[in-house]
């Protein structure tokens, strides 16, 4: 049998309590973590800010059972990010509310992981369509729970609940792995190559023993090259066939992944200080994004914030990843003012260790690409299950 959904106020299936300013009973020995507006993640998970309160009539008042969810009523700034957000709440007596976050608590014939799922989905985009304010934008929960809710009966809505709990946690296990795999690469990054100072890494290949050579980075290549903008108010230098790439278009954390979203013509090329490089070159970023480096599979062109460098004398792979670890190090020193860079020749002039073996350069540059392809294969995955996630959002909830 088939039932119609309902139409019904969030106060007709959720009882409420508000919260208030418990500031003056923070003390990190307290028993309650506090929820406050900074607990809200951008995937409606709790941020623990180490913040705890004491137990007193005040707090003990605002303790958020099991079952029940918060909802944030406020947003740091104008764009919405925070506010209407909710979290669901699986053990008693743990968190305890701040001001302007309200617990919601159903009723028997709310579900409550459906309503999570509700609440940080179509409900709250009526939430946002009700907001006050101009800089930090907030609402009224009497406001709140007049907004209507679509409901199927209570075993469809714990079906629903379900469906939508187990795709989260799948979701939070790939993020999962996939901040541990970052956290292995940065890992291996500090213990495969030379520490300042010393001559070798603190793990190596089997077979190899030789200390590592000093390089300049402009060993590295047997050409460099610069970058330029053409004006982008002649429409003939752009929409063409050379990619042409900026800073925006690299990764902070992957060396190949590269999203060119603009390309120049050969008469743009011709008119402007833009250079064509070759391809497997390696373009680092010295001025706007500073510390980002990608090695370029393709022929390419850049703007003026990048130098690349091409013919590579060693191996790309060992190269390129070589060059992110030196960047990453320089990255918090790098000279500037309104915008932090590192100029050309001073990025030329920088050291580098290398092993003198071809083989372990690219055993350790191949090692690095494949726990990055692996990064890679997560990130993706996590991006289709939520892909995922909002397509079966729009098809329950019309």
């Amino acid at each position: 049998m088939v039932f119609n959904w309902e139409q019904r106020k969030l106060s007709d299936v959720a009882n409420h309590r508000g919260g208030t300013a418990i500031e003056k009973y923070f003390d990190d020995n307290g028993p309650y973590k506090v929820i406050s507006i900074g607990s809200y993640g951008l995937d409606s998970k709790y941020v623990d800010q180490n913040i705890r309160a004491l137990s007193n009539d005040t707090t003990d008042g605002r303790v958020v059972h099991s079952g029940e969810l918060t909802m944030v009523l406020n947003d740091k700034t104008a764009n919405g990010t925070i506010i209407g957000r909710s979290l669901l709440i699986e053990q008693d007596n743990e968190y305890v509310i701040n001001q302007r976050t309200e617990i919601v608590s159903p009723k028997e014939n709310l579900n409550a992981d459906f309503a999570y799922t509700v609440l940080n989905g179509p409900f709250r985009e009526k939430v946002k369509r009700i907001v006050q304010g101009g800089t930090q934008i907030y609402v009224n929960y009497p406001a709140v729970e007049r907004l209507i809710l679509e409901l199927p009966n209570i075993d469809e809505q714990k079906k629903i609940g379900d469906f939508f709990k187990n795709l989260d946690t799948t979701i939070a296990l790939h993020q999962q792995k996939y901040d541990q795999l970052i956290q292995l690469k940065k890992a291996y990054l500090d213990l495969m190559f030379p520490k300042t100072g010393e001559s070798t890494p603190q793990v190596r290949f089997a077979d190899f023993h030789d200390n590592w050579e000093q390089r300049k980075v402009f060993h590295y290549g047997e050409k460099t090259y610069g970058g330029g903008t053409p004006k982008t108010s002649i429409k003939e230098f752009w929409n063409g066939e050379l990619p042409w790439i900026q800073s925006s278009d690299l990764s902070n954390h992957q060396v190949y992944n590269v999203n060119v979203r603009k390309k120049i013509t050969s008469i743009g090329l011709e008119k402007s200080a833009a250079k064509l490089i070759p391809k497997n070159s390696i373009a680092i970023v010295t001025r706007v994004g500073v510390g980002k480096v990608a090695l370029i599979p393709f022929n390419y062109t850049t703007s003026q914030d990048f130098l690349s460098l091409s013919n590579l004398k060693i191996n790309k792979w060992f190269a390129v990843y070589s060059l992110y670890k030196k960047m990453q190090k320089e990255v918090n020193t790098v000279q500037g003012t309104s915008i932090k860079g590192i100029t050309k020749e001073e990025l030329l002039q920088k050291n580098i260790r290398i092993p003198i073996s071809v083989t372990e350069q690219s055993r350790i540059g191949n090692f690095l690409k494949s726990l990055d392809w692996t990064i890679t294969l997560h990130q993706k995955k996590i991006a289709s299950l939520k892909s995922l996630k909002q397509a079966y959002l729009q098809k329950m909830f019309v």
